[in-house]
């Protein structure tokens, strides 16, 4: 996917993009190949596959959330600042939080918004499961990329989504997923799409898993990572 391909492909998505915008995509997708080349941050180097299988890829959320009637949004896992950065410069009213674990990923990320001149992004250094500790109900979009399985997912994000807002875990496959109904019933959601979807050119397959909040969640979740990990929500079998 070329510049203008990835024009016209946000057209279908209903998405403006102006010069600014551009250039700052360009800005991007020129600093990240040239700071992965000294610190690993993707396998994906190509500028088409970046245009595609990142930028693109992260403003298919538009197919889940009208992002020009939230504020605030936070990016779990976000790694090169996908899709909270790309979100930021697309839809430049947004509150971005990145929040990602890793001190090498967290300064690429602080090099990069200087050089792309966006405010109101804040870049946080910690685990999610830390984070939420102050952050209940505190955000109106959570989202993650490719980041661990659903039931982990649900447990981590669904505690920082305000009532009436939303999370959407993007997904490559739901294969090998355990049901995690149980879990966003558990934490005060409920699945409102499953939105699966190829992307253009390559067509491969996309998730989009959109749970609302709608009530709150039990005060003692998140819990540690390793209780998360080993005692997973999911209801017992009879």
């Amino acid at each position: 996917m070329n510049d203008q391909e990835f024009i016209i492909a946000l057209k279908e998505l209903n998405i403006e993009i102006n010069e600014t915008q551009q250039k700052q995509l360009k800005t991007y997708a020129d600093f990240l190949t040239e700071y992965n080349q000294h610190t690993n941050l993707t396998r994906i180097v190509d500028i088409s596959q970046i245009y595609l299988k990142h930028f693109y890829d992260s403003l298919t959320l538009v197919k889940e959330i009208d992002f020009n009637k939230i504020n605030n949004i936070l990016d779990i896992g976000t790694c090169a600042g996908f899709p909270g950065i790309i979100l930021k410069i697309l839809f430049p009213h947004l509150k971005v939080t990145l929040l990602y674990s890793n001190q090498k990923k967290i300064t690429f990320l602080e090099q990069l918004k200087l050089k792309l001149n966006v405010d109101n992004t804040i870049i946080i250094h910690s685990r999610a499961e830390e984070f939420a500790k102050n952050h209940q109900e505190s955000f109106d979009l959570v989202t993650s990329r490719a980041v661990a399985n659903m039931l982990t997912l649900c447990e981590l994000a669904i505690p920082m989504v305000r009532i009436g807002g939303n999370f959407v875990a993007m997904k490559g496959t739901l294969e090998n997923e355990e049901n995690f109904n149980y879990a966003v019933e558990i934490l005060g959601g409920t699945i409102l799409n499953i939105n699966k979807f190829e992307l253009p050119f390559e067509k491969s397959i996309r998730n989009l898993i959109n749970i609302k909040k709608i009530s709150s969640s039990p005060q003692n979740y998140p819990r540690a990572y390793d209780k998360i990990i080993k005692k997973p929500l999911k209801k017992k079998a009879k």
